[in-house]
């Protein structure tokens, strides 16, 4: 029996190895775009930067350093120049690919940052494997514009995995739909008619603001913004705003909501400050061809009747006054129930003592 030579034991010492057989090796040399390790085989193995990474342009050096440790997949026993061909990334796309599986049939909840913003939806990467949400799929709402997903991390779940067509599809909708109505019932739970809470303005138009109370939005309408006059709710409030409302009423999901507390009811004490022969002040708010409208406070106008402006004949208001003028009157009639007070200039005028009064 012939002895075999040292060649030959070192050579029957190295492991054997096959194309698709996954091999952990201890990197002996890094280039800008390859690595080199030692897999425990008579040749050595070499992972490309194409191979190792999705990612053009970067330095290997950058990322991998010697000494360290990399599991990879083998291509190529013999790459043409004695080399073995491996490959980190088909390998990491692989395990991506299982995980994925296994999220698909679990229903479970991943998480991943917006690699790519593309034209019909977003991609994300998990484990090296490509994620699809179409832009359908993004959000309960229409998003016109996707670009501000760019970077971001979003909650998805898998509802179609076929690798071999490479169609991986994720769905962010399902997830906000449940995580909304999930809120809306421990909203609704709580939430009572008098009760005050917090809320955000989320949008505002001509005839009132919807209201996001964390769960479902209430109507504030422009006739409960003010116990006095608003004539545009943009001037008053913008998206963002946060606000305390007061819970009016509730009928089924539809919420109406009011800034008129109770407390601060301009009317509760207008009989002690608006009583009859009461001299007040206040300013013309606007006009028509029988009176003036003053605002006495926010919430609480009089009528100055056209026939109570002067002891001398007024055609109409606007001929001796103005929007915006503030004028001293009296109280002369007060309806609380209807809450209407009509307020008289020449009643002051009777009162005023004449030359001949003071003479005697």
């Amino acid at each position: 029996m012939s002895e075999l030579s040292f060649e030959q034991l070192l050579e029957e010492s190295l492991k054997t190895i096959s194309a698709g057989e996954v091999v952990t090796g201890k990197v002996i040399a890094v280039k800008e775009d390859e690595i080199i390790l030692n897999i425990g085989y008579k040749a050595d193995g070499v992972i490309t930067r194409n191979e190792y990474t999705n990612t053009p342009n970067v330095d290997l050096r950058e990322v991998v350093k010697e000494g360290d440790e990399l599991e990879a997949k083998i291509i190529k026993v013999n790459d043409g120049e004695g080399q073995v061909q491996l490959s980190y990334k088909r390998l990491q796309a692989e395990k991506g690919s299982k995980v994925l599986e296994e999220a698909f049939n679990n229903q479970t909840v991943l998480k991943a940052s917006v690699a790519q913003v593309l034209a019909g939806g977003l991609s994300v990467i998990v484990d090296d494997t490509r994620v699809f949400i179409p832009a359908s799929l993004v959000s309960d709402t229409y998003e016109k514009n996707l670009e501000k997903y760019a970077g971001q991390e979003v909650e998805f779940v898998i509802t179609e995995f076929n690798p071999k067509r490479r169609r991986i599809i994720g769905d962010c909708k399902q997830l906000i739909v449940a995580k909304k109505k999930k809120m809306q019932e421990e909203l609704f739970a709580k939430l009572a008619v008098g009760q005050k809470i917090s809320g955000t303005v989320k949008n505002v138009t001509d005839f009132g603001a919807f209201i996001d109370l964390g769960g479902a939005d209430g109507l504030l309408h422009i006739s409960e913004m003010s116990w006095g006059r608003v004539e545009n709710p943009k001037k008053v409030f913008k998206a963002g705003d946060v606000v305390e409302v007061l819970v009016k009423d509730i009928d089924g999901t539809k919420i109406a909501l009011s800034l008129k507390f109770p407390e601060t009811n301009p009317w509760a004490n207008a009989a002690e400050k608006y009583a009859v022969g009461n001299v007040v002040t206040g300013v013309v708010a606007r006009m028509t061809d029988f009176g003036a409208f003053v605002e006495l406070e926010n919430g609480v106008d009089a009528l100055l009747h056209v026939s109570q402006i002067s002891k001398e004949h007024v055609e109409k208001p606007s001929d001796v006054l103005k929007i915006g003028e503030e004028i001293t009157a009296k109280v002369v009639d007060f309806n609380e129930e209807g809450k209407k007070i009509s307020l008289s200039i020449k009643a002051l005028a009777v009162e005023e003592p004449t030359e001949e009064s003071v003479e005697e």
